[in-house]
């Protein structure tokens, strides 16, 4: 392909930002590329600034589980736009989205909005250590919770593709306070537990891990998390920034049957806009101000733009409720990718649920951080660059889940495979 416009445009980018980038899994390094600049997207399809195609499995890293641009949700935002873009002020949208998002996760009874998912995991935090009076907190290994400095601590995501277990410039007080177990092991969790002893304020995870690749985390294993949350009086947050109303309705929480005190929300509730939120239980979220003590805020909080997209978005998805197709489709693909992958002789795994999937260079799936690591590199290097070359557009990372939408038809699936097979005929 040619990718001409992409590369000048990316060059006058590394002068403007770091790396040229405004978020480090954009840059490609981890695939030894260069990044692809959009112009557009319909559907499935994203269209480069070269006016190459490529099928989409990102979807704007979740959002997009109807397509790209859908028609009802550009309808909606014109009709938004005409009547303002911000208020500063309450709105009546806030409510209607709120309304949704609890019908669908009644663990939440109340909740706040924010405009990130970072924002969201932070202020969890914070609510927790304020609610509980205490300190500490525990998190796992490759999970990756945002750029909270609390949280930045053996973090998933970009910090895994970069090698940067840590990051400078988080205070060491901070790091101090947090304690970072390996994701689905019930004894060191355990273990350290009872080594924080009545100092431990929350313990936070992504219930379906998605910045260390598609890891599920094993139903013993958050059930145990609930159980040490209820035996120390901490809180159980889920983040389920990426997980919720993308593998479930009712989010990962919904498919584990397990309620956590605290949810973290991203990416759909916005419809792919800016927006974040958090909530639970109505006891800890009336400790915020202005009712509380514990204060957070935010000026564009409950963007009316964000609140319309949000509210049509989680409309159509309850309406349609699309998680079972959404998973059969998943799944026939990496069958498909699997049979390709094990007749040349490569090692592969994968896993999906709802519209949320992963796959691997290895023989087994991994079960946590270090497992994933230890996955062929070099294999998925030259495969996603095989594909993308092919005009086929997967996270460009072995550390980022994938993502495909209701628009992922039949068609669409038998040129993905088409596109595979030639993929790896160039490997």
């Amino acid at each position: 392909m040619n990718n001409k416009n992409s590369a000048s445009l990316f060059k006058q980018a590394k002068d403007l930002m770091p790396g040229g980038v405004n978020s480090p899994v954009r840059a490609f390094g981890n695939v030894d590329g260069s990044p692809i600049f959009f112009k557009s997207a319909k559907g499935p399809i994203l269209l480069d600034e070269d006016n190459n195609e490529y099928i989409d499995f990102i979807g704007s890293w979740g959002p997009m589980i109807m397509g790209h641009s859908h028609p009802v949700i550009v309808e909606a935002l014109k009709k938004q736009l005409d009547l303002g873009t911000s208020y500063g002020a309450p709105t009546g949208l806030e409510s209607e989205l709120a309304l949704l998002i609890r019908s669908q996760l009644p663990s939440m009874e109340k909740i706040r909005m924010v405009n990130s998912g970072t924002e969201a995991t932070m202020s969890c935090i914070r609510l927790a250590r304020g609610f509980t009076g205490k300190e500490k907190i525990i998190k796992f290994t490759g999970c990756y919770h945002g750029h909270v400095d609390s949280l930045l601590v053996k973090a998933g995501s970009g910090v895994s593709t970069f090698g940067l277990p840590d990051s400078p410039g988080v205070p060491k007080e901070l790091a101090n306070l947090t304690s970072s177990c390996p994701y689905n092991d019930i004894e060191a969790v355990t273990q350290t537990v009872t080594e924080i002893g009545d100092d431990l304020a929350a313990i936070i995870v992504e219930p379906v891990a998605g910045n260390m690749g598609f890891v599920p985390g094993q139903k013993i294993f958050l059930e145990s998390l609930r159980r040490l949350c209820d035996q120390t009086g901490a809180l159980l947050i889920f983040d389920e920034v990426m997980s919720g109303f993308r593998v479930n309705l009712s989010g990962a929480q919904g498919v584990y049957k397990i309620n956590p005190d605290l949810t973290a929300l991203g990416k759909v509730i916005g419809g792919g806009l800016p927006v974040g939120a958090f909530g639970g239980k109505q006891l800890v979220m009336d400790q915020l101000a202005p009712l509380g003590p514990i204060y957070q805020a935010g000026t564009l909080s409950g963007n009316p733009l964000a609140m319309t997209a949000g509210i049509t978005l989680l409309s159509m998805l309850i309406q349609d409720n699309p998680y079972d197709v959404l998973q059969e489709n998943s799944r026939f693909l990496l069958t498909e990718m699997a049979a390709m992958m094990h007749k040349k002789g490569m090692p592969f795994s994968a896993d999906a649920m709802g519209g949320m999937f992963g796959f691997f260079f290895s023989e087994s799936l991994p079960n946590n951080y270090d497992e994933v690591t230890e996955t062929n590199d070099h294999l998925f290097k030259e495969f996603f660059n095989a594909c993308l070359k092919n005009g086929l557009y997967f996270a460009p990372s072995k550390y980022e889940a994938g993502f495909i939408s209701t628009t992922h038809d039949q068609n669409i699936l038998d040129q993905t495979i088409d596109k595979i097979k030639i993929a790896l005929q160039e490997i």
